[in-house]
């Protein structure tokens, strides 16, 4: 099978998306299948990453918000790949112009394709949800965006399918409509985090920097510095908490909105910034450190790194909606109102009075089969003419 991703948010510098697409092309070739993903980049160009894998990228402006990222904006351009590659199978990984592209295609060429949008990320949970959250009901806030609705049953209709990470967002985009979805879960890297990695004088390190003795409870957070990603409002929970347990916190990332987190700590010794890693196991040996992982977003799909901290031996202590809910609950984790500093730090403490002895890493899905599953999906055809899941 020959597939191509049309990966709007695929980027040098990227996190989560370019660690997810680059295993994709590894396993997918290493499966006999044939794949290409098309990015926007600052010039037409081609990397090979392998006999059956590639990356085509099509020259794009940058994006006026972030510019750490591109956007397709020549409709023929992409069109003119399409067409050049001539896929059995186009996966498209954002709900907004390059799905509706690729519909556009595939109708005025008649292209033989099956198409699948690929729901990576809730636009209306990032934002949407999280600036009117205060004010308004999530229930009316869907009604005042129902032309989002609107637009996804569109595409709906337009795709063969509708691809989602986690129960939670399948149930929503159910609820929105939505009639062709399926569940295929992501994974964590296969051998890359356990808890044999928990290494005691790292951990007595990172208290140390916090200004915390080894018997305090040290706290770790893995994200960019993003306003979803709430890292203000996880500082000052695991200050209100700091204020009755000694509790360190750190928090792995980086990014341009660092000074509302900074402005947040406030001078607090015991919740430090350090910079982002691209060393996996580095990472891997931080976490399995940890006494526990924090994580203040409720717009997660999935949360590659709640799975990854599972895998580590963490409890979670994850907001009550979205992906990392998902798997708190699963793993036995600890749930707080989400958005709500002080419920966070009432959850910190609730796991600060349990035994801080490292627990053996619960079952965790793989990155390997979330691909055997999904290669499953698109090889059924049967399965986009019901509802599904890929477990």
């Amino acid at each position: 099978m020959k597939i191509v991703d049309v990966c709007a948010f695929y980027t040098p510098s990227g996190g989560g998306v370019r660690t997810y697409v680059d295993r994709k092309l590894v396993a997918f070739a290493e499966r006999g299948h044939e794949m290409v993903v098309v990015a926007p980049g600052e010039r037409d160009g081609e990397e090979r990453r392998g006999p059956n894998a590639r990356i085509r990228w099509v020259r794009s402006p940058r994006f006026p918000l972030d510019r750490s990222y591109r956007y397709f904006s020549d409709r023929s351009a992409l069109h003119r790949v399409l067409d050049e590659e001539n896929p059995d199978l186009v996966e498209v990984s954002s709900p907004w112009r390059s799905a509706s592209m690729v519909a556009d295609w595939k109708s005025e060429r008649g292209a033989r394709a099956r198409l699948a949008l690929i729901a990576h990320a809730d636009p209306l949970a990032a934002y949407a949800y999280r600036w009117f959250g205060g004010v308004a009901t999530t229930q009316t806030i869907d009604r005042a965006f129902d032309w989002y609705w609107r637009h996804l049953r569109r595409l709906d209709q337009r795709f063969d399918m509708i691809v989602s990470a986690s129960d939670s967002l399948s149930e929503r985009l159910r609820e929105g409509g939505l009639q062709k979805v399926l569940t295929d879960p992501m994974g964590v890297e296969p051998g890359q985090f356990s808890p044999v990695l928990r290494d005691m004088t790292l951990r007595r390190e990172m208290l140390a920097l916090c200004g915390l003795p080894e018997d305090a409870m040290l706290l770790i957070g893995v994200g960019r510095h993003a306003p979803e990603k709430r890292w203000p409002m996880i500082a000052q929970a695991a200050t209100m908490a700091g204020a009755q347990a000694p509790v360190g916190l750190v928090i792995v990332g980086g990014g341009s909105r660092q000074r509302p987190v900074i402005e947040a700590i406030d001078g607090n010794p015991h919740v430090r910034l350090l910079e982002p890693t691209t060393d996996r196991a580095a990472l891997a040996r931080m976490m399995a450190s940890a006494d526990a992982l924090i994580h203040g977003c409720e717009a997660e799909t999935f949360c590659f790194v709640a799975a990854e901290a599972i895998a580590s031996g963490l409890p979670l202590i994850a907001p009550d909606r979205g992906g990392a809910a998902d798997l708190a609950r699963k793993s036995g984790g600890v749930l707080y109102r989400s958005s709500d500093a002080l419920a966070a730090s009432e959850a910190i403490l609730s796991v600060a009075r349990n035994s801080r002895t490292p627990r053996a890493a619960a079952p965790v899905r793989t990155m390997d089969d979330h691909f055997d599953a999904l290669l499953a999906l698109y090889a059924n055809e049967d399965l986009v003419r019901r509802e599904g899941s890929c477990r």
